[in-house]
Formats: structure tokens, C-alpha cells, sequence
């Protein structure tokens, strides 16, 4: 069965859901607007939440705002680095977990989140990369198997998208056992990605990721140049219909 797709956007968010359960969507749209709720009256009584570039000493009995405080303690960076991420996954937890009677559990469970995305899908999914305007384009791809999941897939741009970023690269894609990390590492990363000298500037970013345990595997494109380290999903050569690919990064 052809898997359910919905799109929403609300303020800046821009969400997609994908599902082979109609239920399992609406769940996870309902829970994204507790939680960006949750975030935005935190962010109220907390300034520095939203306007710091690194990690901030609050609590809160919220678990969206704890995995983000969490991320970027973790990263060094500010924990709104990991707000997208941090959605994406609380929405997927949601429809993976019920105490609802009769409800199924969904084989296809996606939710990307301005770019950032959560995985835990027992069919083959293709995620494709947009690393700005340069030969890569969108010919590259990864297949998200089984074996992968669940999986955060975030990625960090110098030059595309609105979020801000300290470095030079097209793209830093990284993959982490959630979207929070995958976000919140991407935005790291991203920043090590400085100088004139574009090959060294790859190899020192991934250098800088190999130390990281969080950090499953890193994907670096800078003006046509490309760097990767440990442990990535198969990378495959996008073709045919670009339209019914999930996009990995979407151009804002």
C-alpha cells in the first residue's frame, strides 16, 4: 500500500508526514502542536533558551525542552540548534507509542522537520540530499533500510536555508540514533567547516565528528567536494521523478 503523505507549515516550521497509518499522522500533528507550544511559552519566561549559541544551565520537567538542553550541552552550541530535530522526534515517538486500544502500529513512520528528520520504518525509504547549487544538486541519495532504524538525519548549510551557521559548507548531513542529535551535531559540524583551503576544511570538520560518539556518520559537500566519515546508510545515485523523493535538506 502507497504510503500517506502530509504536509503543514505553521510560523517558520515546515512538516511532512509520512505513514502507511492515516492515525498515526494525526497523532503526530497533534503532538506537534503541544510541543512547539511547550517550547514557545519556555522560551518566554527563558530568553537565553532562544537567543544563546551555547549550552544554557535551565531545567524544565518538559521532555522536549530537556532533550534540547541535552543536545546542545553534548555539541557546545545553543540548544535552539536543536529545536527542528527535537520536533521531529517527539512527533515520531508519538506515533510509535499509544495506549489507545486498537490502534496499529505504523511499518512506515517519518516526520521531517524543516530538513531535519526521524525514521523508524520497516519498508525501504530513499532520502535525497539537496547540498545547494553545485554539481551534486539532487543526484545523490541515501536508502533508509530496516537495519538503520530508527535514524536522525539532520543537515546544517553556509549557503541555502535561513538557520545560521558559522562555517563555509554547502551541506553537512549527519546521522545520529535520533533527529535531535542529527540536528544539533549538523549545526557542530557545519561551524568546523571554515578557510579558504576547501579539502582541509572538510578534513578537519571530519575530524572533529570522529571524536563525537554520538555521531554515526558525516556527509560534507563544499563547492563540489566531498567528505565523508563512519557509518553511513547506502548512498544511492537519484533518478527518475525527483517530485516523489523525500528531501533530505529543503531549500527555503
Amino acid at each position: 500500500m502507497k504510503p500517506y503523505k502530509h504536509r503543514f507549515s505553521e510560523k517558520e516550521s515546515d512538516v511532512t508526514i509520512i505513514s502507511d497509518s492515516q492515525d498515526a499522522i494525526i497523532k503526530a500533528k497533534e503532538s506537534f502542536y503541544y510541543h512547539r507550544k511547550v517550547i514557545e511559552e519556555f522560551v518566554k519566561k527563558n530568553k537565553v533558551f532562544l537567543k544563546s549559541f551555547s549550552p544554557v544551565k535551565l531545567k524544565s520537567n518538559q521532555p522536549i525542552i530537556r532533550l534540547m538542553l541535552n543536545a546542545s550541552e553534548i555539541f557546545d552550541v545553543g540548544p535552539m540548534a536543536a529545536v527542528a530535530g527535537a520536533l521531529a522526534d517527539i512527533m515520531l515517538d508519538t506515533m510509535r507509542n499509544t495506549s489507545r486500544e486498537e490502534y496499529i502500529l505504523p511499518r512506515i513512520a517519518l516526520v521531517e522537520n524543516g530538513g531535519e528528520i526521524a525514521i523508524d520504518s520497516k519498508e525501504e525509504l530513499t532520502i535525497a540530499l539537496f547540498a545547494g547549487n553545485n554539481e551534486l544538486n539532487l543526484n545523490l541519495g541515501f536508502k533508509i533500510q530496516e537495519k538503520d532504524c530508527p535514524i536522525g538525519i539532520g543537515t546544517s548549510s553556509a549557503t541555502i536555508g535561513h538557520a545560521i551557521s558559522l562555517g563555509n559548507a554547502d551541506a553537512v548531513t549527519v546521522f545520529a540514533k535520533n533527529a535531535t542529535l542529527a540536528d544539533t551535531g549538523a549545526t557542530k559540524i557545519a561551524n568546523m567547516v571554515q578557510g579558504d583551503d576547501i579539502e582541509k576544511s572538510i578534513k578537519n570538520a571530519l575530524d572533529v565528528a570522529d571524536d563525537i560518539d554520538e555521531i554515526q556518520g558525516v556527509f560534507i559537500n563544499r563547492e563540489n567536494q566531498i567528505g565523508k566519515t563512519g557509518k553511513l546508510p547506502t548512498i544511492v545515485k537519484i533518478e527518475g521523478n525527483k517530485d516523489k523523493i523525500i528531501a533530505g535538506f529543503r531549500k527555503k
